[in-house]
Parts: C-alpha cells; structure tokens; sequence
C-alpha cells in the first residue's frame, strides 16, 4: 500500500540528501521510503548531542529535575 504525504521542500531535499548516502553505502538505489525507513531505525538520541546550547546552570538544573523523575518512578513502579 502506498499513501501520498506532503512535505516542504526543505524535508524532501534532506531525504535525498540522507538517500544519496544510503544509496552509497549500500551500493544499490534506494528509495525515500528506504530513507525514511534507515532514519526510524538509527536515529538515537546520541545524535542529538550538541545540538541543544545551555550553560552550566541549565545542565545542572535539567540533571536535577531528571533525577527527580526518575526517584518518582522509582517509588511508583518498585
């Protein structure tokens, strides 16, 4: 089954772009859907690292209210 989605420009270009690389690696032709499909599967949230700017307070306040959580989880699911 096949559906039609819209997407910018910007979108389609940098599922070319991630195509072309698959196509390369694999050296065989890839489809956008290969691509789309290659993006699910290894995209981790490693990839994310130093995209995201905070200062040295931020880190310290985000490490604190994750640990939080997780002592909330903790009490609730143990």
């Amino acid at each position: 089954m096949s559906t039609s989605i819209k997407i910018s420009q910007e979108n389609y270009e940098r599922l070319c772009k991630v195509s072309g690389k698959l196509q390369q690696k694999l050296k065989k032709p890839v489809s956008l859907n290969d691509a789309i499909t290659h993006l699910y599967k290894t995209t981790m949230i490693e990839d994310l690292l130093g995209s995201w700017n905070m200062t040295d307070e931020e880190v310290a306040s985000f490490k604190k209210e994750l640990d939080a959580g997780w002592k909330q989880w903790g009490k609730r699911y143990s």
